[in-house]
């Protein structure tokens, strides 16, 4: 379910502009393609749980507009995001980091 996005017109495959980040991020709860779920919460904190397992890192957004994370100890990560768009309706996001080649994509619950 995604809470939040009733009035952002996208098409599939677009960027996520700056302004939205905090919006998609904290729509709703994702899953992955492996099963893998996560949680953003407008306080920054997020919420990864693989294989029964949690960690707890925070988000952000930085000055570049790009999404940020940090899994503690020292894992920093930062992602440009674009809207997935199913039958005119966002049904998640995509997060990519073309320096690293990094791409996988959240769908809401």
């Amino acid at each position: 379910m995604n809470r939040n996005l009733d009035s952002v017109s996208t098409e599939d495959g677009a960027p996520v502009p700056p302004e939205q980040i905090s919006a998609a991020v904290t729509a709703g709860d994702f899953v992955y393609g492996d099963g893998a779920t996560q949680s953003f919460d407008p306080d920054g904190t997020t919420r990864y749980v693989e294989g029964g397992r949690q960690t707890e890192g925070t988000w952000s957004v930085d000055v570049n507009g790009r999404f940020c994370s940090f899994w503690p100890p020292s894992f920093r990560a930062s992602y440009d995001l674009q809207w997935m768009v199913d039958e005119g309706r966002i049904v998640g996001l995509r997060f990519s980091d073309l320096g690293s080649g990094t791409l996988f994509e959240g769908r809401y619950q």
